[in-house]
């Protein structure tokens, strides 16, 4: 359903410091398709809180898989129910409803959980590349290197480095006055679109994001690329060709995570500065995408990938069913 054109034009009136709401037009380009687009989103959002939780519950009752793997797993599943549920509902309102006003600081909130739970994501993937680098260089030693109360202070470190770092978009913001067009041409209210609607010099929050991009994810790329170098090297000074296959089979789902979740990251990140000549439809669609595909196949592929899980899941479900 698309957005009421009349309650839009209403909605612009004269320079103010703090505008009481936004209007979110969801898929530009696709009005009149968003209602159905609106089916396949929710059925990937109910996989993704069905998986998720499920990943969240089996780690939880299994005492046998409180290990750093796992425990981090946890927190993954936990960051992608977060940026999944911040995005989602308001989103399937706007296509199905017309439901786009969206007030100020709900709006402001929303960036927060965005982009605060995007750099939690992407520390715990950094945190989970540690893991495999330690277990597979360093196996005698894992227990004691990743202990539980290291692991309990890597995932407060990169939770805190998320708070931190994000919490200054929304305060640099709220000093801005904003012009009279409130229009979101998205479906969520993100740092770059929302800075577009200010009437004043924005550079200090442009300069400030890219200062959080690089040292956020150019600092975790950095860590897991280093530690996928040192783990391949060490995989490949092993003698057996089946021990080769079991290490690299432990990284495979860590990997397809990276994947899924960096690649849709950047792309948007780099359209949102530099894609000008990339469709506005494009954009969107795979900026929804991005806070949706990796919360749905997470839980997915390490279900598949991962012995312990799957064979706690079917355990769970057989004694449902039975």
């Amino acid at each position: 359903m698309a957005c009421n054109k009349d309650h839009i034009m209403s909605s612009s009136g004269n320079k103010s410091f703090h505008p009481t709401s936004f209007i979110l037009l969801g898929i530009p380009g696709l009005e009149k398709s968003q209602f159905w687009i609106a089916f396949p989103f929710c059925a990937m959002y109910m996989l993704a809180l069905i998986g998720n939780i499920t990943i969240l519950h089996v780690v939880r009752i299994d005492h046998t898989l409180h290990e750093p793997m796992f425990v981090f797993l946890a927190m993954l599943a936990f960051t992608d129910l977060v940026l999944s549920s911040s995005t989602l509902p308001k989103m399937l309102g706007i296509f199905w409803f017309g439901s786009c006003e969206i007030e100020y600081h709900a709006c402001l909130t929303q960036v927060f959980f965005i982009h605060a739970f995007s750099s939690v994501e992407s520390g715990v993937l950094m945190a989970m590349a540690l893991d495999r680098y330690v277990a597979i260089c360093f196996p005698l030693h894992h227990s004691t290197i990743l202990s539980t109360s290291v692991v309990v202070k890597l995932g407060i470190a990169v939770m805190v480095r998320g708070v931190l770092w994000v919490s200054p978009f929304c305060f640099m913001v709220t000093w801005k006055p904003f012009c009279s067009n409130r229009i979101i041409p998205q479906s969520y209210c993100e740092h770059m679109a929302v800075l577009k609607l200010v009437c004043a010099d924005t550079r200090a929050n442009r300069r400030y994001g890219l200062f959080v991009a690089f040292s956020v994810v150019g600092f975790d790329i950095i860590i897991i690329a280093v530690s996928y170098i040192m783990i391949l090297q060490a995989v490949l000074r092993l003698p057996s060709g089946e021990a080769r296959i079991k290490a690299f089979g432990t990284c495979a789902s860590h990997i397809c995570v990276i994947l899924t979740f960096y690649i849709p990251a950047l792309f948007t990140f780099l359209t949102h500065r530099f894609g000008q000549q990339v469709p506005r439809v494009v954009h969107i669609m795979l900026a929804n995408l991005y806070l949706l595909v990796p919360p749905m196949l997470n839980p997915i592929i390490y279900g598949v990938k991962t012995k312990q899980i799957r064979e706690r899941v079917a355990h769970a479900f057989c004694q449902k069913v039975t």
